[in-house]
């Protein structure tokens, strides 16, 4: 699965001898990343289609259904991963020769080239509008993903060992953090937090806060998300090992981390805001034990996801990749192309679909939740699934096309797209 060709001169692994740097993009590591873009088109494709999405969290155990939930459910697994191999391809791109400061400055100059992308085009792509006086934006993946690679921008001028430390302790501590909580936002009439306040909700704590007057989301906390990059740019040192050792210690820390997740969870000791509880049948104390927090990711939102993501990183490099792998790369490999168009696509869906069938659209437009769907508004399940079906087969050809043109062209500002 993992494409690899010499660079010279060879790293020296002092445990195991001269191994050869990796040239050529991995495609263990793109094959993994394709998957969860294309699961992120699914939970997008919820969003906008899904008839009880504006109406409450697809987790809320009072509300959902068993199908409702794991279809939430297994979109968790996008963006950790997603940050994660953010952090793996910064430390790829130094071990395939660009120097320290070359790849600093970089990093400074994409990091906020994403989030300004965050304002504006995905902006538009998710409330199908431009009143920003109503609604400036949303704090969300590709934010944090920039802001985490400006910071990263520092990082790569340390040992790694000192990245990887960081990141890790921010995973497993940060939730020590948890009852620090501010009033954020409340609704027309009511104050913003304070600066402080302010500052504190974007690092920490999911809410709204007031940006330029007008209310802003923060879904994504940028501190929890800046661990789960340095630590991915850590890991990405187990592309210079030889294979066979790379495979046993990704398997065997993806196995750990499960673990370690499965144990913390049934004592509730530690790691995550709300313990789970025992609910009305073996089935909802199973979604129970599961539904960790995601804003901010927990320490066991962490290990439930990225533990099998190793373990699906160490697989994939022994398996044959297969049309569907090959899929599955082409997604990979245009990751914010991919993203951004996603957006335009879901969207386009709910409201393509709505106006077919002659129901109300009104929630479709404008600030996320701030018009409520009337009365008839959206679909099930079934015509979900297959509008994101169709969304998959329509992304791909364009994915396949830019992903061609990328790989001919040389100009510099192709690296930002």
């Amino acid at each position: 699965m993992q494409t690899t060709r010499a660079s010279a001169p060879p790293s020296a692994d002092p445990a195991h001898g001269p191994v050869a740097l990796p040239k050529k993009r991995v495609d263990a590591l793109d094959v993994l990343r394709g998957l969860v873009m294309v699961l992120m088109l699914l939970d997008h494709t919820r969003e906008f289609v899904h008839r009880d999405a504006p109406l409450f969290d697809a987790a809320n155990l009072d509300r959902t259904t068993v199908a409702l939930f794991f279809t939430r459910w297994v979109t968790h697994f996008c963006a950790p991963i997603f940050v994660l191999l953010a952090g793996t391809s910064v430390a790829l791109q130094l071990r395939r020769g660009k120097s320290k400061a070359e790849l600093s400055r970089f990093l400074i100059s994409r990091g906020f080239w994403l989030v300004v992308l965050e304002f504006t085009i995905v902006r538009l792509g998710i409330a199908f509008d431009l009143d920003y006086g109503a609604f400036p934006g949303m704090l969300q993946v590709i934010c944090a993903i920039g802001v985490s690679m400006i910071v990263l921008a520092a990082f790569v001028h340390l040992p790694v060992a000192a990245a990887g430390a960081v990141g890790v302790a921010i995973i497993a501590l940060h939730n020590l953090a948890d009852p620090i909580v501010v009033q954020g936002w409340g609704g027309p009439g009511t104050p913003g937090p304070d600066a402080l306040g302010t500052l504190w909700m974007v690092l920490h704590q999911p809410g709204f806060i007031l940006l330029f007057g007008a209310p802003a989301l923060v879904a994504y906390p940028l501190l929890p998300w800046l661990g789960v990059m340095l630590a991915g740019y850590a890991l990405g040192g187990v592309y210079g090992w030889e294979p066979a050792r790379r495979q046993r210690f990704l398997a065997r820390l993806g196995l750990a981390m499960v673990v370690g997740f499965v144990l913390l969870r049934a004592t509730n000791v530690y790691g995550n805001p709300s313990p789970f509880t025992a609910q009305k049948d073996a089935a909802f104390t199973v979604l129970s034990f599961l539904n960790t927090n995601k804003y901010p990711p927990s320490l066991l939102f962490v290990l439930m996801t990225l533990g099998p993501a190793l373990l699906a990183l160490a697989w994939l490099e022994r398996v044959p990749r297969g049309r569907v792998g090959r899929v599955l790369v082409t997604f990979g490999r245009v990751p914010l192309f991919f993203y951004v168009l996603q957006w335009f696509v879901a969207h386009a869906m709910g409201l393509g679909l709505s106006l077919a069938a002659g129901r109300p659209t009104a929630h479709l437009f404008g600030f996320p939740g701030g018009t409520p769907p009337q009365p008839g508004a959206g679909f099930g399940l079934g015509v979900t699934y297959l509008a994101w079906a169709a969304g998959v087969a329509l992304t791909y050809p364009l994915c396949r096309w830019y992903a061609g043109v990328k790989q001919r062209r040389t100009e510099w500002w192709f690296s930002y797209l």
